[in-house]
């Protein structure tokens, strides 16, 4: 009896890890046929100034996203965006304009920390006009490397680039002269200012075409990502929470031909806390992902040893920071 039972066994151990083989062996679908945010076999991965470059330069700036560009050279430009009360998007990482800029007068920023603790305290970029954003300069609390803050007493802050960046500005700014310029953003608003935020970004790309094939949105928020692919077909998404989680899992137990998702970019971190670490720097992940023609782009690397670890993998961009680090260490691998 315990033979046989052995034998049952093995016949279904030999099928799984059959089938399991051909599933890996069968072409997987591609995501998208032609994706510009991936790079070819041997190239160097493609530069993202995070935020224009918080480290570099104040960040989501029209200063830092110029000197990103034309100064430090980076290939694409990241950052979040939000919708203004009267409907223009700006770029922020935080809903919340406090921690950037001179809005709550001249205090440390650690006094600002301690003001928006509570919530009630903060001023929201969801209430404000594009014109009362426009009021303040950005670049208050930046600090150079000295830890001198080098903007604070700027007294015309549009002529120096240090007022809130709009999407619009920033498409027109670089159109002419960076026409291979790339974009990751992220709308951040949920609901129907969310949806809203689509439609407008939408209606801008329109502005300016050759950049809505160099654009890639993401989202935190299911709601959103379902109405970018029901009513933006043609621009391209970056995977949402779920779907990155859904692809991940589906590679590391090597069913991957079952995952039927159609993003472009995989934006990760190098490891995800889901009650235990979760290690996501893995080679075989960016292969995987590359059979099905999607990008994989890793954030936020300020480290050198971990960039480097990255270049080494043949991922497609690292999302930095400090792009004039991440410069110097491609600088290596010349």
């Amino acid at each position: 009896m315990g033979k046989k039972i052995l034998k049952v066994l093995g016949v279904i151990i030999a099928v799984i890890a059959l089938f399991l083989a051909v599933v890996n062996i069968i072409p997987p679908k591609k995501n998208v046929e032609v994706n510009p945010f991936l790079v070819k076999e041997g190239q160097l991965p493609m530069i993202a100034a995070h935020r224009g470059g918080s480290i570099n330069n104040p960040e989501n700036t029209m200063l830092a996203f110029e000197k990103a560009v034309k100064e430090i050279g980076v290939d694409i430009i990241e950052s979040d965006l939000y919708l203004t009360r009267d409907g223009y998007l700006v770029y922020n990482h935080d809903d919340y304009i406090d921690e950037t800029c001179n809005v709550n007068g001249d205090i440390s920023l650690s006094e600002v920390k301690e003001l928006c603790e509570d919530k009630d305290n903060r001023h929201y970029i969801e209430d404000m006009t594009l014109a009362e954003l426009q009021k303040y300069n950005f670049g208050y609390y930046f600090e150079n490397e000295k830890g001198e803050r080098i903007y604070k007493d700027v007294a015309d802050v549009e002529s120096a680039g240090l007022q809130v960046a709009t999407a619009d500005k920033l498409f027109e700014l670089f159109y002419d002269s960076h026409p291979d310029l790339k974009f990751i953003v992220e709308i951040k608003d949920a609901g129907e200012r969310g949806k809203k935020a689509c439609q407008i970004l939408s209606e801008t790309l329109n502005k300016y075409p050759n950049y809505k094939d160099q654009i890639v949105i993401g989202t935190f928020n299911d709601e959103i990502e379902a109405e970018l692919k029901e009513n933006y077909p043609e621009l391209m998404r970056g995977a949402s929470t779920g779907a990155a989680a859904k692809f991940v899992l589906t590679q590391y137990v090597g069913v991957n031909i079952f995952d039927n998702s159609d993003f472009a970019c995989l934006q990760i971190p190098l490891s995800y806390d889901a009650g235990i670490e979760v290690p996501l720097d893995k080679m075989t992940l960016v292969n995987r992902a590359h059979r099905r023609n999607i990008a994989v782009q890793y954030w936020t690397i300020n480290d050198a040893s971990e960039m480097r670890m990255l270049i080494e993998m043949g991922v497609d961009c690292i999302m930095t920071d400090d792009p004039v680090l991440l410069k110097e260490v491609l600088k290596e691998y010349k």
